[in-house]
């Protein structure tokens, strides 16, 4: 047992992995370890890494210095996608004492019979062909919602993508084991789940370890709509081709289901959604956003998109910022194109200059302001359903509506983890909408 070692987590990256992040550490729990935050003096620190940004990579080395000034004699462990990426470049920092693979991660504790401090750092990383298992996941580390791992891995071939050198083929999590995941998440009190997965839509591939689909995405989502003590469901970003009519039509009638879909897309350009190698084009994708536009009128729509991709000339980046521009969508994630070895796209021509992909990355985050206000604005007058969160924001607690649209309230405890019908009436200066409940409402 290790009742007296403490171990901290610190989470780079996606909501995946937040999730696989949660799963590690109930692992070390049970092994006796005690949980404590990463700004607190631990023997072991746990950093889970990404390699999608740059920005990503470079806070690694950030991070484990904050942690070797807490306790310069603490053991520290780098997981993830980057560990599984780059796993020298991670064990040449100083202070990293073991780094672990894409499947090595989940056994992580096997790995720790002597915490002395190593000169080097000890590298365990598969090849990536072996990561072909499922392991599930789900956090618990917020009162409100969850975010509950139904798949891994990629089978697509996109040509600015390292994630399928990171986490292997797609593969899915049973449809038995998710549904009792989402059972657990329940009977802890948490009133949303979020889905998540490296490509959701692909749901069911690998579910038993072979290759054919067991289950579909739209299966999935049907079965998770029964649960009970869940009020609310959300997917999390799903690809246009993999978001199928019976989907959308199912999500406008469910009673879990929230109206919110985030679609990547990538390029407003057919000509570089194909060098991309992306799975469907423009027209296709303003089906998708018209579709549910048609089927839930009130839905949130976000948007993926990369800038300065090579061959993105100043005509089509243009011809992106038009085409979203006109679109009914409601926000955008917006990355900058960064260089990544072992991709085809590093050997393209049309290097766009870093300038020039840092102006127009501004250009469309102005332009996500604007789409959000606008999406806000669309919301005034409406009635709908508050779920708020448990942290106290310079005086104010926050929470979203079923379709995303994110409120704010002077400071309630009695209000966290609850749910309130409300009426949009307001947007604040920083675009948020702004209640003021009264007692009675409150109680």
């Amino acid at each position: 047992m290790n009742v007296n070692k403490n171990v901290a987590f610190y989470t780079l990256g996606c909501k995946l992995n937040f999730s696989e992040t949660s799963t590690i550490a109930r692992n070390f729990s049970q092994e006796g370890f005690n949980r404590v935050d990463f700004s607190e003096q631990a023997d072991i620190y746990v950093i889970n890494t990404c390699s999608v940004t740059d920005n990503a990579d470079k806070r690694f080395k950030t991070i484990v210095k904050q942690a070797i000034k807490v306790n310069p004699e603490a053991f520290i462990i780098a997981i993830g996608c980057y560990a599984q990426l780059r796993p020298q470049e991670l064990a040449d920092v100083k202070g990293v004492d073991l780094v672990l693979g894409a499947t090595e991660k989940f056994k992580i504790t096997d790995y720790l019979n002597d915490l002395t401090k190593n000169d080097f750092g000890e590298i365990h990383s598969c090849e990536i062909e072996k990561a072909d298992f499922y392991v599930g996941s789900y956090s618990i580390g917020d009162r409100t919602r969850a975010f509950l791992k139904v798949q891994d891995g990629c089978d697509y071939k996109c040509t600015f993508c390292t994630i399928p050198l990171a986490r292997g083929i797609s593969r899915s999590d049973t449809l038995n084991n998710v549904l009792q995941n989402a059972k657990e998440i329940s009977e802890k009190g948490i009133k949303e789940i979020v889905l998540t997965g490296v490509n959701i839509g692909d749901y069911g591939k690998g579910e038993f370890g072979n290759k054919k689909h067991e289950h579909t995405f739209f299966e999935l989502v049907q079965a998770l709509d029964t649960v009970e003590g869940i009020e609310r469901l959300r997917i999390s970003s799903i690809e246009p081709n993999l978001l199928k009519n019976e989907t959308i039509e199912f999500v406008a009638q469910s009673k879990s289901f929230v109206p919110h879909f985030h679609i990547p897309l990538q390029s407003g350009s057919d000509a570089l959604l194909k060098k991309m190698k992306r799975r469907y084009n423009k027209a296709f994708y303003i089906d998708r956003v018209s579709k549910i536009k048609e089927m839930i009128p009130h839905a949130c729509i976000g948007v993926d998109v990369i800038v300065g991709f090579p061959g993105e000339t100043e005509q089509l980046f243009l011809e992106t910022y038009n085409f979203l521009n006109t679109l009914d969508i409601s926000y955008l994630h917006v990355f900058t194109y960064s260089e990544r070895d072992n991709t085809l796209a590093i050997e393209m021509d049309g290097v766009v200059a870093k300038n020039v992909r840092t102006k127009r990355s501004k250009m469309l985050r102005g332009l996500s302001v604007k789409k959000r206000r606008a999406f806000y604005e669309s919301q005034l007058g409406t009635s709908r359903t508050v779920l708020f969160e448990g942290e106290n924001k310079e005086g104010y607690i926050h929470g979203f509506t079923e379709n995303y649209v994110r409120v704010k309230t002077p400071w309630n405890p009695e209000l966290v983890n609850t749910l309130h019908q409300i009426e949009l009436n307001k947007i604040d200066e920083d675009g948020l909408v702004r209640l003021e409940f009264t007692k009675e409402f409150v109680a």
